[in-house]
This record gives C-alpha cells, structure tokens and sequence, in this order.
C-alpha cells in the first residue's frame, strides 16, 4: 500500500512547514530510517526519516516551499503500485516517534481549519489569539492560503497594524468658512534631508516564528523576575577539576553551561512547579525534567533540549550538549532535540554580557537568564576582596509560581552551584 509523506507537525502550534531540501531523488529507492528531507520548523532545520520502505514518488513539494502541516508531498510506493489521483489530505502530521507527543488532531486542525463567522478559514492558535487579544475576526483579512486567517494576522491586528478589513470611507463633510488670516512673511526654505531606506528584511521562518512567539508570551504571560549575583570560585573550582576527568571518559570539555545544566535540574527536582507548564488554563507538573539551551545559529536561536538532565550524571550531560549544538551549527537538528523542553536556561556570558532578562518560553513556567564571569570588588568577610562574579536573573510565570517559591527555587540553583564539585 502506497504511504504518503507529510509536513510533519512537532508541536501543537506549528501551523506550516518549509521544505528546505529533499534527500533522496524522485525514483529513488527508499528504505526504512533513512533521512528523506529537511524541514524548517518555527525552531530549527530538522531531518525527517522515512517511515517505511519504498520508491520515492509523486513529489509535489520542491524547495523553499510552505506546506501546511499533515499535507501529503509525497508517496513512498511498494513494486507496482502507482500514484494515488486526488487523494484527501492526511489527517497527522506526525513523522515518527520522535513527533509522538503531538496529537494528531493539531495537524488535522492545521489543513482542515474551521470556519470563522466571516465564512474565511481560521487557524486553532489563530482564534486562540483572537480570544486572548479581544480580536474580532470578522473584520480580519487572513493571508494564509485561500485567506485563511493566521497567527501573524491577529497580532498585527491586536496591535493596529493593516490587517484589518478596510473600512468604508464616510460621506464628505463640506468644510466651514474660514475667516481670512492676514498674510505671513514667507518662511526661507529648508533643505531636505536625505534619508536612506532600505528594503524590509525578509524574516525566515524560524525568525517569523521567534518573533510571533515572544510577543505572545510577553504580552500573555505575567512575567515576573528575581535576580542574584552569584561568587563563581567554587563553580571555577569545580569545572577545572572535572575537565581532565570529563575528557577522559566521554572525549568533551566540560563548560559552566554544562554546570549550570546539572545544578538547575538538581533544583528543579525539589520544585515541581517550577518544572511544569500552565496548560489550558491550569498547572501541569511535568514527570521529566528537560532542560533546553537556547543556541545561537546564524539569524536565529534555537533552543535544544538535554532530556533526563536531573538523572544524568556530568559526563552525559557535557556530551549531548556537545552533539546539540554540532547539529544546531549544522542545521541538522533531529524533532527530539527541540520538543519536550521543561526549562530553559539562556547563557549570554561568552558574549560578555554582565545581566540580562529572558522572555518565557510558553508553556514553561521559567528561564534562567545567566550573565558572563567577571573579576568585581565585593565584601568577603567584612573587607574588600576581587571575587568572580556572576548574575543569574530567574524569569518566573506567576500564574504558577509567586515571589516567595521562585526565589527559594534560585537560591537552591546558587546552592547547587557552590557544590557543582560533586556532580559527578
């Protein structure tokens, strides 16, 4: 039986996907496991394996492509079998185990999204927004295809921007007769000043996504944040003990970040609130703790994830987040390296940047923002002293979490650290 092959969808709110490239040509043989093609999601370039043996056939999708989720783009054909003629859109865009915990419905939602009271299609995180930001999509001109209604609409609509429907003009007022002024002496003329304006910036669809995604959050969830400088001796101490002992047994450097990674799901394990997402108006406590790192990559960040980071030990953790971002510099990331992320922790000290503030990344309910280690002058026994210092600013959902539970939550990440020798 032929299979299709779809636009995976990797999580609930991914609406489109863009074909980067196809690995494998049209006529191919194909055979289970193998990467098939590239897909840029709202969070990465991924690989996507074929799911089954077969000839690779019936592309319709070609590079640089946006598809919905769960549109079949291809077919994967057993020794005589052929094309299918008009066959109806799949109902899951799933590609795989990695892709298991989204449902099946979100990609069938994606193609078949309901009508809106105007009678245009409207995506389900589309309307979701509309409710959120008191949108009426009535008056909204969707500019997805067919004009469906998306995501990017209603922002642009919530915060006055032109995707609106266009009102009628009103009837001209005759204007009011205007009592003449007296003549004023002619004002000199003022040469224009040149301006130079350049073309917009096309985003990617990873940048379009990051865009739309923390304007959401910052403007829906109630931020709240705590912040705390941190003495590094031990958190100095500890790593260059355990890099001669990290190399030797899994070939990494161990790095602060890896660290950092350990002593926050230490902390997270004692804090299950602060482990958990706010889900459909109510608290999810989460079973793993999974703690995503946000990576630079050329014009965007991704955030990978480093699974199980509270039962690893050092060494483990050092070495997926070594493969992590080798995949994420060469835009090989696979679906289970960027879902499924509990925490996040956003480390900008290699770009010398003393403090900072992160923006939550929904449903989680915070990120550790982390500054870079620096030489200060601070009290250390009631005299001046040069400490390495650092700043941890912990950014906290405050539906779930209130000042009291998220500054204990730090503190035991600062108390972690000071005992980072024993993470091994």
């Amino acid at each position: 039986m032929a299979v299709s092959v779809v636009m995976p969808a990797l999580e609930m709110a991914q609406e489109t996907g863009k074909l980067v490239s196809w690995l494998k040509k049209e006529g191919e043989q194909v055979k289970k496991g193998d990467m098939l093609l590239e897909v840029e999601t709202d969070k990465a370039v991924v690989e996507i394996e074929a799911q089954t043996d077969g000839v690779l056939a019936g592309v319709t999708a070609k590079t640089g492509d946006v598809v919905p989720v769960g549109q079949t783009i291809a077919w994967l054909l057993k020794p005589g079998e052929s094309v299918p003629q008009q066959a109806a859109p799949t109902q899951t865009g799933r590609t795989g185990a990695a892709a298991a915990p989204v449902a099946a419905a979100a990609a069938a939602a994606a193609v078949e999204a309901p009508a809106s009271a105007a009678g245009a299609r409207i995506s389900p995180k589309a309307r979701k927004l509309a409710r959120e930001h008191g949108v009426d999509i009535a008056k909204i001109k969707g500019s997805g295809p067919g004009g469906e209604i998306l995501a990017d609409d209603i922002l642009r609509a919530a915060s006055g921007g032109a995707s609106a429907a266009p009102v009628a003009p009103s009837a001209p007022v005759a204007p009011a007769p205007v009592a003449p002024v007296a003549p004023v002496a002619p004002i000199a003329p003022v040469a224009p000043t040149a301006v130079s304006a350049g073309a917009p910036e096309a985003l990617s669809s990873i940048g379009r996504i990051m865009a739309e995604r923390t304007t959401q959050s910052w403007t829906t969830v109630p931020h709240f944040f705590v912040s705390r400088d941190v003495d590094a001796t031990p958190l100095n101490a500890a790593r260059t003990s355990l890099i001669p002992v990290i190399e030797k047994s899994h070939g990494v450097k161990v790095t602060h970040t890896d660290l950092l990674v350990a002593a926050v799901a230490r902390a997270l394990r004692k804090h299950p609130r602060m482990n958990g997402s706010w889900v459909n108006g109510g608290i999810t406590l989460n079973q793993d703790v999974n703690i995503a790192l946000a990576m630079a990559v050329e014009n965007a960040v991704v955030t990978a994830v480093i699974r199980g980071a509270d039962r690893n030990p050092l060494g483990d953790i050092a070495k997926q987040r070594n493969q992590l971002a080798e995949r994420a510099r060469a835009n090989k990331l696979q679906p289970a390296d960027i879902t499924g992320a509990t925490f996040t922790i956003s480390n900008l000290g290699m770009f010398s940047v003393d403090a900072f503030t992160a923006i939550i990344v929904p449903p989680q309910a915070g990120i550790l923002a982390v500054g870079a280690i620096a030489d200060r002058v601070v009290a250390v026994d009631g005299l001046l002293g040069v400490r390495p210092m650092m700043n941890l600013t912990l950014s906290s959902d405050h539906r779930l979490i209130d000042g009291a539970s998220a500054a204990r939550f730090l503190n035991d990440v600062v108390l972690a650290l000071a005992d980072s020798g024993r993470f091994l």
